[in-house]
């Protein structure tokens, strides 16, 4: 299974999410999102690290007087479960992979660009899933209902 969002972003952070059919892999039609339930769990998550990338990066050229005028960031992870799951009781790893592709628009200096790159990586949710991060649950009795 193949995912695939597509974030525009403007200046005045409007965002436009765009989506791929995840069960056509071969499908290169990108509809708008409506509503977040259009998304599968891996559509969302592409989602929040493009969203949150563009922000960085406008909040970045506001405050540096950089002249960015729109922020699109295509997102693509692709998986083959049946690939992974040849020998599923001896693996324990998989390898997760998410490929970013980001165009600046606007009239932005080469050196502006290169800027523009790195702070991409100052993204908490980029960060997040670089470093990784503990995750703790547990079944909270208080709130059950019969």
């Amino acid at each position: 299974m193949a995912e695939k969002v597509i974030i525009r972003q403007d200046n005045q952070f409007r965002t436009l999410i765009l989506s791929a059919d995840p069960e056509d892999i071969h499908s290169n039609e990108m509809e708008a999102v409506d509503d977040i339930h259009q998304l599968t769990p891996y559509g969302m998550l592409l989602s929040s690290l493009g969203s949150c990338t563009a922000l960085v990066l406008h909040t970045y050229a506001q405050n540096h007087d950089i002249q960015l005028v729109e922020v699109e960031i295509t997102l693509v992870y692709q998986r083959v479960f049946r690939e992974d799951c040849e020998d599923c009781e001896e693996a324990q790893d998989y390898q997760e992979e998410i490929q970013e592709s980001i165009n600046l628009k606007g009239e932005i200096s080469i050196a502006n660009r290169e800027k523009l790159i790195r702070v991409a990586d100052y993204c908490p949710i980029y960060k997040m899933l670089l470093n990784g991060i503990k995750i703790n649950t547990r079944l909270n009795q208080d709130k059950l209902e019969d």
